[in-house]
C-alpha cells in the first residue's frame, strides 16, 4: 500500500473528515534532504473534521501527528497541515 493510501485510511478511520485533500509535494523537494527518488516524502494535508473543530492549531496538529506517528517516523519527511 502506498504511503498516501495509508495516510488517507488512518485519517478517515480516526477523524471521519468532512473535507480531505492530500497532495504529494515530493517532486518539489527532489534532491533535498529527506527526499527519496520514489517520492511520497513531502505531503500537504487539508482537512476538516468534527473532532478538530474548536481546537487550537497546535492541538489539531498533535492529534494528526499522533494518528500518523508510524508514517512520520518512517517514509514521511514533511507534512504540512491546514485544518479547520
Amino acid at each position: 500500500m502506498k504511503v498516501a493510501e495509508k495516510i488517507e485510511k488512518k485519517i478517515f478511520q480516526e477523524l471521519k473528515p468532512t473535507r480531505f485533500e492530500l497532495i504529494d509535494e515530493s517532486h518539489l523537494h527532489a534532491g533535498h534532504v529527506g527526499a527519496r527518488p520514489e517520492g511520497e516524502t513531502h505531503f500537504r494535508l487539508s482537512i476538516s473534521a468534527p473532532e478538530l473543530s474548536g481546537k487550537s492549531r497546535l492541538d489539531k496538529q498533535r492529534r494528526i501527528y499522533k494518528i500518523l506517528k508510524e508514517e512520520l517516523e518512517g517514509p514521511v519527511h514533511a507534512l504540512s497541515i491546514e485544518a479547520d
